[in-house]
């Protein structure tokens, strides 16, 4: 089998940011590999960008605030956790294009402390210009950005909402369109099938790879829930990628070559699991790659327990999708510390 670029879905309707720079690497990880049995290992690294530290969002990004430019918006409202790296990356991305940024962020991770109150996304959200609004409530959020709207009208500034993670059907465009160049990439490599391992979170980076994959055949794909359980995953995996698919104006997904499994999501969001952080460390330790113990360890830590329950073949080539977070680790500063030191 071979990819069918031909039946990609283009993009030209959709005014983009300019914040895609290139492909993001892929490479090989043999010493992680041969500790995992999965000597055709590779990872797609977006975590390597130079805006904002790096990350997934920003390919979501693109297409919202490519958006808003075109509409003549100059403030942009986003939500998320306190650690949140949307945020962060949102604020890089307004400080590149001149625009306003006002993150309302909610303190939904039980969590204290300096460390994750004042260290990890926090001080690069105010260095990129942010403003930043604390909530302790879904309820006070939802009051300040009422606020926020109604300063902005009567400021004559004009608005665009962005939703948590970037993820709605246009946002899940960004992991369509890197579907695509991680089959060109494969096919450099001599490679015309794979295997994607990646993380569900607000949805809309595991949405366009099972969109994008299902246009191009030839790539499964394994997803580990890393905030909500399964069957809201599964629930938001469909929505996103129907109401993307329908932008595309192209069929929706079948989904029938996409995996979901939430054996590794530990007690929920933001809460690291003892195999969190064992993840972590044999990342670090094999090939000096970073994960953080939000998203990418706990994807992490499903590849590491997939590949011993023996699902991977010697044969198959399998990628795993780095998307960032790298700042965020620093929040958990104090067992950062402590299993560093394992």
């Amino acid at each position: 089998m071979t990819f069918d670029f031909a039946r990609f879905p283009a993009f030209d309707a959709f005014p983009r940011a300019g914040l895609h720079h290139g492909p993001t690497p892929l490479v090989p990880a043999p010493r992680l590999g041969e500790a995992l049995g999965i000597p055709r290992l590779l990872l797609k690294r977006d975590d390597v960008h130079p805006l904002g530290v790096g990350g997934n969002k920003l390919r979501k990004l693109d297409f919202h605030l490519g958006a808003a430019l075109a509409d003549g918006v100059d403030t942009v409202i986003t939500f998320g956790a306190l650690q949140t790296n949307h945020g962060r990356q949102t604020a890089a991305a307004c400080a590149r294009l001149g625009l306003r940024c006002e993150l309302v962020l909610i303190a939904e991770v039980p969590r204290s402390g300096d460390a994750y109150e004042r260290s990890g996304n926090v001080p690069l959200d105010l260095l990129f210009g942010a403003r930043v609004h604390i909530c302790a409530s879904d309820a006070e959020a939802a009051a300040t950005y009422e606020r926020l709207l109604a300063e902005a009208a009567d400021e004559g500034r004009s608005v665009r909402t962005v939703p948590v993670g970037g993820s709605d059907p246009l946002g899940v465009l960004g992991y369509v369109d890197a579907t695509r160049e991680l089959a060109v990439q494969l096919v450099e490599l001599g490679l015309d099938q794979a295997r994607i391992v990646g993380p569900h979170a607000s949805g809309a980076t595991a949405a366009g790879l099972a969109l994008g994959t299902e246009s191009l055949g030839s790539l499964d794909l394994d997803i580990a829930c890393v905030s909500h359980p399964l069957n809201e995953a599964v629930d938001n995996l469909s929505q996103l990628t129907v109401g993307a698919a329908e932008l595309l104006g192209i069929d929706p997904p079948k989904l029938e070559h996409v995996w979901l499994n939430d054996t590794t999501i530990g007690e929920g969001y933001g809460i690291p699991a003892s195999g969190t952080w064992e993840a972590i460390r044999l990342f670090g330790r094999t090939e000096g790659v970073v994960l953080d113990p939000v998203y990418t360890g706990k994807a992490a830590a499903a590849l590491v327990e997939w590949a011993a329950a023996g699902r991977y073949s010697p044969e198959e080539t399998v990628v795993f999708l780095h998307t960032g977070g790298l700042p965020g680790l620093f929040g958990y500063a104090p067992e950062f510390m402590a299993e560093a030191r394992k």
